[in-house]
């Protein structure tokens, strides 16, 4: 691992333990006082959700929209902690990471945005603790003290603006408690990896609590540097959060959070697919066995050559205040978020230890972001038969990045900024018309500035007489709705329906290739979607068993996408585009079931039929025949009718715990965890990118005490070794065009196992 960060405060949190685990099963229950992440116990044992993804508390079981609540003890038990990791527990949701967070893609339904354009946001937002994080790379981190992760799958821009065209992933941390609670935990695994957490919360005063929570986890990864000998494809990341709650009077609470994080990475490619006769930028002398040394490239190759750095330093840190005021028969909440990000990004880009000038190539550039948000809203009382929530927002972004590659090929050299200011007014009412039935409407509308100014200093050092710098604006005024119905069965039985719209604004194609032409194009289109949903949300055998079904169809115009256009020499240049037109359809399935004190179990499936319905001139794959399709000058193709990237027909994922009393107050802990995810392809019908249907099982045994303070357990994933890859990528322009493929593996590639221990008190 490269890092150059000294933390005395590692040291500190050596005394943690592991996080209880537990599956709860979700049922409904009696009135709560909720809190964000709240999980309480009911009667007979059945455990209570409550989820805000209607920007208020209300039992997961009496929400009428498609939404997943998953808990830290249900994250544990699968062996997530980190964001990537939520894919494990979330089927309708697919991470693609790249070499660095800012790349990654993350799909929702099949739909996401993969942009290496600044200022361009990804179609599945970020909320956590009810803030947007500025762009997917500031959440792309380990998840060291969450209270509870909601996943709303289908466009929510209604409630929670421009950025959740396909989806939200809503992070709520640990919040204060009126008792003193400390929980810490650690891992260890025979693969290097060590990862531990502290929290503590309780009160300070009568009217002040408190929370502190920091986390620090060290992998050195599972692929080797030949070159040097180093390990990569690990991380390095501590991060720490504190919180502190004053309640002057029972009706007015503020709370304020702060975070800090500070961490590297070290990424790698192992090539998985190379011919024989393949060349480095087609040099003759430049063969496998001379830039590669070491190297052997198949389906199994966990080894690279790197003679440059590849990976990113980052560190951030943010404040969120949250101020409530309960009038009576409304409550006021605001909420006032800034952060700051930055992340230095590095990649050996040929993906060789190629020496001479005229093969090696390095990328070397920066991130800085900034966001200031602000958010009211107007919140009725949630037991209401007429409820509404009315909401102000305000956001202002902006993001700086310098960039350079080169020597060799491919070459760039770039400084560009971007910017937005965001003003939104939104609302919804839920209506019980009638007993058992209740009408849903809900809309917003905002305005949306956007600018831009970009510097060609590559072209400004070859041309200096040509136009190298560019800058510019322009702005927005789009609405949203959604519209719904919902009616009550039965206690355990409720059914709905629901019609919504979902927008993602426009951006500048900031990226290698920028000149006159782009400027006088001005921004991409918006991106625009609207969604069909009905669904169940059902209970069985006194809410032992619980059963939710949706079915979906969602259809997308213009979605933001981003292609590449390969030239023959080598190089190539990134382009951000819209697609006409596609269509995402499937069925998605969430059960548990607690038939025992001492038996939970649970499953997930999502049938997912993604298509594009018009796509006329995508960009060819490399090594793409006009047999193939890829035909006419520029050499395009037409996707209609063809499959989305990144959108298996199948998922599922189940887990099931047995704790069996021992006696003297202590239970056994069996855990099982098994996932399997369809074939699917990162590129449209390019044979090198395609995955191939795989499973993976974890198992875990362990053992507690009745009251859950302390618990240890062995825990092994990957049970039967299958390997998969995380991410595919064809580079066979940099070979000669011959074919070349690297990948980004996993972090249970190959089986692992270990150890992890903790205290909860």
């Amino acid at each position: 691992m490269y890092t150059s960060f000294a933390r005395p405060a590692r040291c500190l949190l050596a005394l943690s333990g592991a996080v209880l685990l537990v599956t709860p099963a979700q049922a409904q229950g009696p009135a709560q006082s909720p809190k964000p992440g709240t999980v309480t116990e009911g009667k007979d044992g059945e455990v209570i959700v409550t989820t805000t993804a209607q920007k208020r508390f209300e039992n997961i079981q009496d929400v009428p929209l498609a939404v997943q609540v998953v808990t830290p003890a249900q994250l544990e038990a699968q062996g997530v902690h980190h964001f990537q990791d939520l894919e494990r527990v979330m089927p309708s949701l697919v991470i693609r990471p790249a070499d660095h967070p800012v790349n990654t893609n993350v799909s929702m339904r099949g739909v996401g945005t993969f942009a290496y354009a600044i200022g361009v946001e990804s179609s599945v937002a970020v909320t956590v603790d009810g803030a947007p994080v500025a762009f997917l790379a500031r959440a792309i981190n380990d998840l060291p003290d969450v209270a509870m992760i909601e996943a709303l799958r289908g466009p929510q821009s209604t409630l929670y603006g421009k950025a959740a065209s396909a989806g939200l992933i809503k992070i709520m941390t640990t919040q204060p408690t009126n008792e003193l609670h400390i929980r810490a935990n650690a891992r260890l695994t025979a693969d290097h990896e060590f990862a531990e957490q502290l929290s503590l919360t309780g009160p300070l005063t009568d009217t002040l609590g408190y929370v502190v929570t920091g986390g620090y986890t060290y992998w050195d990864g599972n692929v080797r540097n030949r070159f040097d000998g180093r390990r990569l494809g690990g991380r390095d990341t501590f991060t720490t959060r504190g919180k502190l709650r004053w309640r002057p009077r029972p009706e007015l609470t503020f709370t304020l959070s702060g975070n800090y994080i500070d961490g590297s990475t070290a990424a790698a490619r192992p090539f998985v697919r190379l011919a024989p006769t393949a060349r480095l930028h087609n040099e003759p002398d430049l063969t496998a066995a001379v830039v590669l040394p070491g190297v052997t490239a198949g389906p199994g190759n966990q080894t690279v050559a790197y003679n440059a750095r590849s990976g990113t330093d980052y560190h951030g840190s943010g404040a969120l205040l949250r101020s409530e005021i309960d009038l009576g028969a409304v409550s006021l909440l605001g909420l006032t978020n800034y952060d700051r990000f930055k992340l230095y990004d590095y990649l050996d880009f040929d993906d060789t230890a190629a020496r001479p000038r005229r093969g090696n190539v390095r990328e070397v550039g920066a991130f800085d972001s900034r966001l200031f948000t602000q958010e009211v809203r107007l919140l009725s009382r949630d037991d209401a038969a007429f409820r509404y929530a009315l909401g102000l927002y305000y956001a202002d972004t902006g993001f700086d990045r310098p960039f350079q590659r080169g020597p060799a090929f491919a070459l760039s050299h770039l400084h560009a900024t971007a910017g937005s200011r965001q003003l939104a007014g939104f609302g919804q009412i839920d209506w019980q018309v009638v007993p058992k039935l209740t009408a849903t409407a809900g809309g917003r509308v905002q305005n949306e500035r956007v600018r831009y100014t970009f510097a060609d200093l590559l072209a400004a050092e070859r041309h200096p007489e040509a136009t190298s710098r560019f800058a510019g604006h322009d702005s927005d005024d789009a609405a949203t709705y959604r519209l719904g119905l919902s009616y009550q069965a039965a206690r355990d039985l409720m059914a709905f329906a629901s019609y919504a719209t979902g927008y993602k604004g426009q951006a500048y194609d900031l990226s290698t290739g920028f000149d006159q032409k782009r400027a006088d194009g001005g921004p991409i289109r918006p991106e625009r979607s609207r969604d069909e949903e009905v669904g169940i949300r059902s209970q069985w055998l006194e809410r032992h068993l619980t059963l939710n079904t949706t079915f979906f169809d969602t259809q997308y115009r213009d979605l933001q996408a981003q292609t590449v256009e390969f030239f023959p020499d080598g190089s190539y240049l990134n382009r951000l585009t819209n697609v006409g037109k596609l269509v995402t359809r499937g069925v998605e399935v969430e059960a548990s079931a607690r038939p025992s004190g001492a038996v939970t179990l649970s499953a997930n499936a999502t049938y997912l039929n993604a298509r594009y319905l018009s796509f006329p001139a995508a960009p060819c794959f490399p090594l793409q025949t006009a047999a193939q399709g890829c035909v006419g000058t520029p050499r395009r193709q037409d996707l209609a009718g063809e499959r989305l990237a990144q959108a298996p027909t199948w998922r599922f994922d189940a887990s099931g715990e047995y704790a069996p009393a021992l006696g003297h107050d202590r239970r056994g802990v069996i855990q099982a965890a098994w996932r399997y995810q369809g074939a699917m392809s990162y590129a449209p019908r390019d044979p090198q990118l395609f995955q191939r249907a795989y499973h993976v099982a974890d198992v875990s045994l362990g053992l507690r005490d009745e009251t859950r303070h302390w618990e240890g357990a062995v825990f092994l994933d990957n049970v039967f070794d299958q390997r998969h890859y995380a991410s595919l990528v064809n580079v066979a322009n940099n070979f000669g065009n011959q074919t070349a493929t690297a990948a980004l593996l996993p972090r249970d590639f190959r089986r692992y196992g270990g150890v992890r221990i903790g205290l909860s008190f």
